[in-house]
């Protein structure tokens, strides 16, 4: 198979377990196949998936990959304050570290919203459907929604990066609490600990609960890298932490914290 017979076999497959899809057309171009098949994919509940099924959606995962492009971790912007330390801008899904983290919710299955543009739709999205089947079962055997602060380690699947680590940061509604902060910080911590005890080369952070959850990004940096910096001085895992940044303004706040020159 060719990249548009694995989509439009995925497409045909998506659409065909789903009695609500029935008559729906596989749009032509390959572009709006891409969005629909995405949007299949964060919608699709976590039930088995056929061999065949999941053979053809690695194969496409893969190319996918190398069509967006894996990330050059020689692109990484060292801290002068702390050399283990460094920025980087761009899409976390294509970063080959030891463990990249999502931000995620309680329910540890991915954001179920179509197309949604969260890290946690994201992730699902190119790890694969696998990643929600696994993340169901753990939860089926943890019998309660997921703490927040409290990280969980799962398989990569079709990601560059070797694992997920998933937590779930702290939701502010109104003003923000010092409760808020001490959650924030424990969700960080709490992947270092991880990164630590599976003795991580690299770890790379999203920016936790900054999106849907309303944390102000100003403070939630701060604490990001205050509660990294404490951590590293007294442990030698991960032995490099990546701060991804999505946005200009996220960049720009990190590369303020960790006394880096302004973007270009």
């Amino acid at each position: 198979m060719d990249q548009q017979q694995r989509r439009e076999f995925l497409l045909q497959f998506l659409l065909g377990e789903n009695k609500r899809y029935e008559g729906k057309a596989i749009p032509l171009s390959p572009e709006n196949q891409r969005k629909l098949l995405r949007a299949l994919m964060n919608l699709r509940p976590p039930k088995p998936v056929p061999e065949e099924v999941l053979a053809v959606q690695d194969a496409y995962l893969k190319e996918r990959l190398s069509e967006r492009g894996v990330a050059s971790l020689s692109a990484l912007l060292p801290s002068p304050l702390f050399p283990r330390v460094a920025l980087w801008r761009g899409d976390i899904t294509t970063l080959p570290v030891s463990a990249i983290v999502n931000a995620a919710n309680s329910a540890l299955l991915g954001c179920f919203a179509p197309g949604h543009h969260c890290i946690d739709n994201a992730i699902h999205t190119y790890a694969g459907m696998q990643l929600r089947l696994y993340c169901h079962e753990y939860m089926e055997k943890q019998g309660y929604p997921q703490p927040t602060g409290v990280g969980v380690l799962t398989p990569a699947f079709n990601l560059p990066c070797e694992k997920v680590i998933h937590v779930v940061g702290p939701i502010v509604h109104g003003n923000l609490t010092q409760k808020d902060r001490q959650a924030l910080r424990q969700s960080y911590l709490s992947c270092l600990h991880i990164a630590q005890r599976e003795q991580m080369e690299s770890l790379a952070f999203c920016c936790i609960s900054t999106g849907a959850f309303h944390f102000p990004p100003e403070e939630a940096a701060a604490i990001a890298v205050s509660a990294v910096l404490d951590f590293l001085k007294d442990s030698p895992y991960p032995k490099k932490v990546v701060f991804n940044t999505f946005t200009k303004g996220d960049d720009a706040l990190y590369r303020t914290l960790l006394r880096l020159p302004s973007a270009p």
